[in-house]
């Protein structure tokens, strides 16, 4: 029986994920208005470990977009993403980006309208924009460098986290196949413009994540990679569901399999909107 609230810290190995990369349908839980969850077998399998890929879903008309930083905090603490989403009260909560030896810098553009972490742009393609200057603009996009010219777009709006490019604006799986399996998390932007926080625990490739994500029925235009392995996490907390997942292990981490929220030094969260 479902209980009305539930906390899962998935620890261990689950099912054995099997199967084809064909179409199926999702079963949407309503959290709130404008706010979805779902957990769905991912249609490429994992070789072992807990398979069901997961999905929050926003209308970024009622929920807000925050960036935090370790860097920006005053004790200057990383913090996992339960712990964030905590701190801010937040209804949800996923890595931001990939991050620098000093465990606090990203690794490319990331910037907030009070604080920015890293002004450097680099060669990577994705561009999550939010926190716009003008109202007639949509709240959030997800630039394809190769597709849309990002100065013209970049300088209104306030927040700005780049990424590598998983899905293109084509719609194209464009992650190179690599022999290394870890567990995924990304962000998505759909169709309607509607903002997704993906997470899978099991270890796929991140080509094959990709795939999965693509034989969905999702209407994804594009997504944006955000971590991999046992740092690769989600929090959601809204509307009877309280969820902690964490990465595990992967290829890269040979004989390590994580059972713990690890802290993370840049997490985009989600607020609801009055």
């Amino acid at each position: 029986m479902r209980r009305s609230t539930r906390t899962l810290a998935l620890l261990l190995a689950g099912c054995l994920a099997s199967g084809s990369a064909t179409a199926q349908s999702i079963d949407w839980r309503r959290l709130d208005a404008g706010l979805e969850f779902a957990e769905v077998a991912s249609p490429i399998g994992a070789a072992s470990g807990d398979a069901p890929i997961r999905i929050l879903r926003a209308d970024p008309e009622r929920y807000a977009i925050e960036l935090l930083n370790a860097s920006a905090a005053a004790d200057g603490q990383r913090r996992t993403a339960r712990q964030w989403a905590r701190a801010h009260d937040l209804v949800a909560a996923i890595n931001a980006s990939l991050y620098q030896g000093d465990y606090r810098t990203s690794t490319a553009l990331m910037r907030a309208r009070r604080h920015v972490n890293n002004p450097r742009l680099t060669k990577h393609n994705a561009v999550l924009l939010f926190d716009r200057l003008d109202p007639g603009l949509p709240p959030l996009e997800l630039v394809d460098r190769t597709c849309r010219d990002l100065a013209a777009r970049e300088r209104r709006y306030a927040g700005a986290v780049q990424g590598i490019r998983m899905i293109s604006c084509h719609g194209v799986n464009v992650w190179s196949q690599q022999p290394r399996v870890w567990s995924n998390a990304a962000v998505g932007v759909d169709a309607q413009g509607r903002l997704l926080f993906l997470h899978m625990r099991a270890p796929l490739s991140t080509h094959d994540f990709a795939a999965a994500l693509l034989a969905l029925p999702l209407d994804l235009r594009q997504t944006m990679y955000v971590e991999g392995g046992p740092e690769a996490q989600l929090y959601v907390n809204a509307g009877g569901l309280e969820l902690e997942v964490v990465g595990s292990h992967g290829s890269s981490f040979a004989g390590f399999e994580n059972s713990l929220a690890l802290p993370i030094p840049n997490a985009l969260g989600l607020r609801r909107l009055p």
